[in-house]
């Protein structure tokens, strides 16, 4: 079987085409970070627009790279959410019309789920059961997961996403759009233990998070001291340091709470090197192991929505005409594949 996928959920135009028995065939992705950059972050309106200018282009992109026509395409996989509506709907819309043009069935995919199982697409996947700590600009979680679509969210952040927490400190410092990453950069620069941030919420049980407070205290922090280079990466250090911390005392929270060994760790955040190298440590000292996607696949892409879509069709799951796009859709609320 032969999928497409198509992810339009924000700001990245990502299209891929996966085969069940050869793997992935073809990836292509457009990133719209200088659209966005003179503005601090995504407008929608403009991520919208731009969605239609790129994704008939790389699906064809998509097509050329994997040598495929339309007859060789068994189904087409689409984001239908959670995401920002207009941009959803430019995917789903094009993803729906091309499925009816083509007779084929169309699925839709929740783009968390995409995320979750990014780590498949690797050499070394993840078996079933594992944790999975999910961390993207829009999205922080940790979910028990006993198979596909058989999910059960275990905490959750109660207020910004860490991604969104990394990027809104950046800008604080005086970063360029997308911060985060720029933010790590800095980080690798500062000195441990000049700065100390709080970690939120772990003193207390439970496995929600707050990562909004985080923001106010790196304000506070910049506003008291001397802006030069050295200030900035220490204070970009403690940042990260609390942020990785908090989501490890988390991770290791639902380790116990599950007894669970497997980590794997998704999302844009999941590229930060430090978080990777703590989640490791992690699963080293309960005897288990970590899993995450190569970088790239890390942010938004198609590789992950034709993957997923691909076991959706084959636990029989296709949609009707109908164009799905759901802006808020719980990552508990799909149906469970079994096997």
């Amino acid at each position: 079987m032969r999928v497409l996928g198509i992810e339009t959920s924000c700001d990245e135009t990502g299209i891929a085409i996966y085969d069940d028995e050869q793997g992935l065939l073809a990836h292509q992705l457009y990133s719209q970070i200088e659209l966005h950059a003179d503005y601090g972050g995504v407008v929608p309106e403009l991520a919208s627009r731009d969605h239609v200018k790129k994704t008939i282009p790389l699906i064809q992109a998509a097509m050329a790279q994997a040598d495929c026509r339309p007859e060789d395409i068994d189904g087409v996989a689409y984001t239908a959410g959670p995401g920002l509506v207009g941009a959803l709907l430019v995917g789903a819309t094009i993803g729906r019309s091309l499925a009816y043009a083509w007779n084929v069935p169309a699925v839709p995919v929740h783009h968390m789920e995409g995320h979750l199982l990014a780590p498949m697409l690797e050499e070394n996947p993840p078996e079933f059961p594992f944790v999975a700590v999910l961390v993207s600009g829009g999205h922080t979680m940790i979910v028990e997961v006993q198979g596909i679509g058989a999910y059960q969210i275990l905490g959750e952040s109660i207020d910004d996403a860490a991604g969104e927490a990394f990027d809104k400190t950046a800008k604080l410092m005086g970063l360029d759009y997308p911060g985060g990453p720029l933010l790590a950069r800095l980080a690798e620069k500062g000195t441990q233990g000049r700065f100390r941030f709080p970690r939120p919420m772990t003193d207390r049980p439970g496995l929600d998070m707050s990562f909004s407070g985080l923001k106010t205290f790196a304000a506070n922090t910049i506003a008291a001291h001397d802006n030069d280079e050295q200030t900035r990466a220490d204070i970009a250090y403690a940042f990260q340091e609390a942020v990785c911390d908090t989501l490890v005392i988390k991770c290791r929270r639902a380790l116990e709470q599950t007894g669970l060994k497997r980590i794997v760790i998704a999302g844009g955040v999941s590229a930060n090197q430090r978080l990777r190298a703590d989640l490791a440590q992690l699963a080293q000292k309960v005897g288990g192991a970590v899993y995450y996607p190569r970088t790239e696949f890390c942010t938004d892409n198609g590789a992950m929505i034709a993957y997923a879509g691909m076991q959706r069709f084959k636990n029989g799951e296709v949609s009707g005409l109908a164009v799905q796009a759901t802006p808020r859709w719980p990552i508990d609320q799909l149906q469970a594949i079994h096997s």
